[in-house]
């Protein structure tokens, strides 16, 4: 009898050696396991470190005071909110061209995570923009753009729900991604194309920063803490999705199993 072409693709996957076993959900999944532990570890160090220099460490600014310290959330997270919609394009184009199932989860598990960070995006940004700008919002070109994405991640989400089916579920939200991540540069360029409220980047990769070294340095340790915790929530997210997808296969009702009574995975492939 054939195979199905899906189940023979991650079969030889999982036998490769190196990172291409990982395409294997058994493999992936204890990857996510051993991995995730030690990302949110770090995220909690890098946040306490760098919530504790964003309040007591850094100079207030000389132009808004006090009130600018809440560029600390607002950036890492708007940062974030972009990079993770731009990941899930990439995965979604990683399953529809190779096929594999492990691709569309990590979309999948990595959408709430872009969401929240672009909400936190949004309302730190009105917080912001009161005492600066005298209102909490305008309809600005960075603004809105980011709304949009907002609205896409929300789309996203309740696309691949209404699906009963995970594949066509799979390649719609990939569809979704893919042609959503076109608001992404929008964003970022925006307050370059348009005549905007919002300031241009305070941290450039192309010139030198607008900000104190001291400033630059916290804002960097509070996105490697955002970055962290978005990965550890991520893989975490990722091994719940496999284990709901993959609850009628042997490895998967013996790692549910295994998780109840806390007892290490062995390494599978073939189950």
């Amino acid at each position: 009898m054939r195979k199905h072409p899906i189940a023979s693709v991650e079969e030889r996957a999982g036998s490769r050696g190196g990172i291409w076993r990982f395409a294997s959900p058994p493999e992936f999944f204890r990857l996510c396991g051993m991995l995730a532990p030690w990302f949110a570890g770090g995220g909690l160090v890098l946040g306490i470190a760098g919530l504790y220099g964003a309040f007591f460490v850094a100079p207030p600014d000389f132009r808004q005071g006090e009130v600018y310290r809440i560029i600390y959330i607002h950036v890492p997270a708007a940062w974030m909110s972009m990079i993770i919609y731009l990941a899930m394009a990439f995965w979604g184009v990683v399953g529809l061209v190779l096929n594999t199932r492990v691709s569309f989860v990590l979309a999948h598990a990595l959408a709430p995570t872009g969401a929240l960070w672009c909400f936190v995006a949004l309302w730190s940004g009105a917080l912001w923009g009161k005492p600066t700008w005298g209102t909490y919002w305008a309809w600005d070109a960075r603004m809105t753009s980011q709304l949009l994405l907002l609205f896409l991640y929300l789309g996203y989400m309740a696309l691949v729900r209404a699906i009963d089916e995970p594949r066509r579920a799979d390649r719609a939200g990939a569809l979704v991604a893919i042609v959503g991540a076109v608001n992404v540069p929008i964003i970022y360029f925006s307050v370059q194309w348009w005549n905007t409220l919002h300031q241009g980047a305070s941290v450039s990769l192309t010139k030198a920063p607008a900000m104190a070294t001291v400033m630059v340095v916290i804002l960097l340790v509070m996105t490697l803490a955002v970055w962290f915790y978005s990965i550890a929530v991520a893989l975490w997210r990722a091994r719940a999705l496999l284990l709901q997808r993959e609850r009628g296969s042997v490895w998967a009702q013996e790692a549910a199993r295994r998780s109840l009574f806390k007892t290490p995975m062995r390494s599978t492939t073939r189950e």
